[in-house]
């Protein structure tokens, strides 16, 4: 019995052809870089003397360079998703909960950081590409 979509490639001849190694994203790599990228773009960022365009500015500098990093450890392979988020420091609690259905090789990092002004949220979804 063969289930759709998860058959060996066959070969031109009609012989099944041994599947090549998929390629692995190293999320430590990934992880560190975001856990400097945060703190290096927004330590000195204060939300009441700051526009909304310079929130928009950082959010987008944020997204493009995980995104770039993402690209730059393996770049074939998988699909990336960056969502950031940069709000107030109001001294409010939160919670995130994400439920998915996950292959293996498939990655979901969140950083966050935060000062007495404002806090970011980063989150890095790796996907793998069938």
């Amino acid at each position: 019995m063969t289930t759709l979509g998860l058959r060996s490639p066959v070969s031109r001849s009609g012989a099944v052809s041994p599947q090549m190694p998929r390629p692995a994203f190293d999320s430590e790599v990934l992880r560190a870089y975001m856990k400097k990228l945060l703190p290096a773009t927004l330590s000195h960022a204060i939300w009441s003397s700051i526009e909304r365009d310079q929130v928009k500015a950082w959010m987008k500098e944020i997204g493009d360079r995980v995104k770039e990093r993402m690209v730059q450890i393996q770049p074939n392979g998988f699909k990336y998703i960056v969502l950031v988020q940069i709000t107030e420091n109001m001294g409010q609690g939160g919670r995130s909960h994400m439920v998915s259905h996950w292959e293996d090789g498939d990655i979901c990092l969140n950083e966050l950081f935060y000062n007495d002004s404002l806090f970011c949220t980063c989150t890095a979804i790796v996907v793998r590409v069938s």
